[in-house]
């Protein structure tokens, strides 16, 4: 396998040529599945700190579907897809047009792969395709909604606790009288509909992806309750592993499986994320035939202001 160090040297040989490194894999990964592959990564472990300074395209949103739309075009639809997907997830309206958009090309011919993580809506689109890879170092997360960057379960919850204590003891009023007015009075109802949206949503694409024509309706629910329980998984950033994920009942296979699967899949994920490492780039959509959609910022200007 072409390891992060392997790679490295590669790239060292070839002076840094991080594009035709990445490429090259790409190919041989779609030679060897005779599928296309599409790559949908973002920078947001290796450039996080930006988020800081501003810098907005790391989440899942409605700009992603040109570069989708660009990479899409000119393939052999009836191949199928494979999507690589390394991402925090995002909004959710983005996630399900961008669902929407690859199933009206493809129909249930999608494959997920997690080479690391697919979290919030990359989990959402996972839950779409009709099988997600994973390897042991692989995870997906929970669906739960975050409203304004909060977990929309934790809202309901609190606003539930004030009214508990409220009700029992009107003396309480003061100590919950600051943190209920930092929200707005839609809040509660908000959550409420992003809550039964997200559930909703991946129900659907599981019945008619990856469980279709299956009579699975008690196994969907259970898994459902488990990506959406708040409660249950604590926090949003829980880390959904490979067994975990088989065992709530998503068709998961194991990358470790497939000795030359596994190698070509973590060798385009490894040459990815050196690209995003060392490059001035956020986010890359792009195609085993090297039409890609990537984001660039200028660091040094955005770091100085």
């Amino acid at each position: 396998m072409a390891n992060w160090n392997t790679i490295l040297d590669e790239l060292k040989t070839k002076n840094n040529r991080f594009d035709e490194v990445r490429r090259n894999y790409l190919k041989e990964l779609s030679e060897l599945t005779e599928r296309n592959v599409i790559i949908y990564y973002s920078g947001w472990l290796k450039k996080g700190e930006l988020r800081n300074h501003g810098v907005n395209g790391f989440n899942i949103n409605d700009n992603d579907k040109n570069g989708f739309m660009s990479t899409i075009h000119k393939l052999d639809t009836d191949k199928g897809l494979d999507l690589l997907l390394h991402t925090p997830g995002g909004s959710m309206a983005a996630t399900e047009s961008l669902v929407d958009y690859l199933r009206s090309i493809f129909g249930n011919n999608i494959r997920a792969f997690v080479p690391q993580l697919a979290m919030s809506g990359g989990t959402m689109i996972s839950c779409a395709c009709k099988e997600i890879y994973m390897g042991k170092q692989s995870s997906i997360g929970p669906i739960d909604p975050q409203i304004n960057g909060l977990p929309a379960h934790g809202i309901i919850e609190e606003f539930e606790q004030a009214r508990k204590d409220i009700k029992q003891n009107k003396a309480n009023i003061p100590l919950w009288q600051p943190i209920i007015n930092k929200y707005n009075p839609t809040l509660i109802g908000e959550c409420q509909k992003a809550l039964k949206w997200s559930k909703t949503m991946v129900k659907k694409w599981l019945k008619t992806g990856m469980f279709e024509g299956e009579d699975a309706e008690d196994k969907i629910d259970a898994i459902i309750k488990e990506l959406s329980d708040h409660a249950l998984n604590k926090s949003h950033n829980r880390h959904i592993s490979l067994e975990r994920a088989k065992e709530m009942g998503l068709k998961v296979k194991e990358l470790e499986n497939d000795d030359e699967l596994q190698d070509k899949v973590l060798t385009v994920h490894h040459s990815t994320m050196l690209t995003l490492t060392h490059k001035p780039v956020i986010k890359i959509i792009e195609n085993h035939k090297g039409v890609a959609n990537i984001t660039s910022i200028n660091v040094k200007a955005i770091k100085n202001n």
